[in-house]
C-alpha cells in the first residue's frame, strides 16, 4: 500500500488519532478487543514483536521509511498516513517529538492459569491508579525479571498510553493479565504454588533486607495502591509482609521505585 499524504484531516481513516481518549480507543469500532497507541519507531517494533496488528500507522514526513521498513510484508495492507508536524499535532492534540504513532489491535488477554504455568517470580498490582507508576514498573520488572505481572479490575489499564510510553514498550513484552477477586486470586496462586509477600507498612512487617525471597520456589511480589497502599483484603490473603528500611524520617518510596528495589532483592 503506497504512502498516503494527509491534506484533509476530516479523512475517516484518521478518527483513531483525532484526540481520542485511551477510554474511547479501548471501544474502537471494527475491532474484536480495541485499540492503543504506540508511539515511537521502537514500541511499534516491540509491538511488532509481540504478535500484535497494527491498523494504521501514522507518521511525520522523515519517519515513513523508517514505518514501512518496520512493518515489512504488512506494509502490503496497513496504511500509513504521512503528513508535516503541525498538521499531525492538530490532529492528535500532541507533538510528535518521536516520529510515529501506530493505532494497534490489542490483543485477547491470556488466561491467569495459562500464564503462571512455569512462572516463579510474578508481581500483582492491586489497584495502582497512575499509568505512569504502572509504566514504570513494567520497565522495571521488564529488567530485572519478573515472568509477568497481574493486575487487579481498579488497577490502570497496562495498554494506556502513557503506561506503554513510560515502559519504553515493555508492557508488550511482560506478560499480563487481569485477574478477579481476593478469593479467587487467592485459590489460584495457592493451585500454582505461589508464596504471596506484600510489600506494605505494617507493625508485623519483616524488614526486607532480611527477608530471604530464595526460600520460596515460586514467589509473588504485592504492590498496593498510591498512598492508600493494599487493601485488607489484599494483606489478608498474604503470606508475608515486607517492608524496605528507610532513613532521614521518609516512610516509603514511590510505588514503582519500591517495585524495583523489591524485585531485585526478591529476584533468588
Amino acid at each position: 500500500m503506497p504512502l498516503i499524504v494527509i491534506d484533509d484531516l476530516s479523512d475517516p481513516r484518521l478518527v483513531d488519532y483525532a484526540h481520542v481518549t485511551d477510554v474511547a480507543l479501548k471501544k474502537a469500532r471494527g475491532t474484536e478487543h480495541g485499540l492503543y497507541i504506540a508511539e515511537s519507531a521502537l514500541v511499534l517494533k516491540r509491538a511488532l514483536g509481540a504478535g500484535h496488528i497494527p491498523r494504521s500507522v501514522l507518521a511525520l514526513g522523515n519517519t515513513a521509511d523508517e514505518a514501512l521498513k518496520l512493518l515489512g510484508d504488512l506494509a502490503e495492507t496497513v496504511p500509513v498516513f504521512v503528513g508535516p508536524g503541525d498538521l499531525l499535532a492538530e490532529l492528535t492534540g500532541y507533538i510528535l517529538h518521536r516520529g510515529l504513532i501506530a493505532a494497534m489491535h490489542r490483543p485477547e488477554l491470556p488466561s491467569s492459569d495459562e500464564l503462571l504455568r512455569g512462572a516463579r517470580r510474578i508481581v500483582i498490582l492491586e489497584n495502582v491508579s497512575d499509568p505512569t507508576n504502572v509504566g514504570a514498573i513494567f520497565r522495571s520488572a521488564g529488567a530485572i525479571g519478573a515472568d509477568l505481572i497481574l493486575v487487579t479490575p481498579r488497577c490502570s489499564d497496562p495498554f494506556y498510553r502513557r503506561a506503554i510510553r513510560v515502559s519504553m514498550g515493555t508492557v508488550l513484552q511482560v506478560p499480563w493479565t487481569r485477574v478477579g477477586d481476593w478469593t479467587d486470586t487467592r485459590a489460584l496462586l495457592t493451585r500454582h504454588g505461589f508464596h504471596i509477600t506484600a510489600l506494605a507498612l505494617a507493625a508485623d512487617a519483616i524488614s526486607l533486607r532480611h527477608y530471604d525471597g530464595s526460600a520460596h520456589e515460586h514467589l509473588a511480589l504485592l504492590l498496593g495502591a498510591e498512598g492508600d497502599g493494599l487493601t485488607p483484603e489484599a494483606l489478608a490473603a498474604s503470606d508475608s509482609v515486607v517492608q524496605i528500611p528507610m532513613l532521614h524520617g521518609i516512610d516509603s518510596l514511590n510505588v514503582a521505585a519500591a517495585s524495583a528495589v523489591a524485585m531485585w532483592a526478591l529476584s533468588g
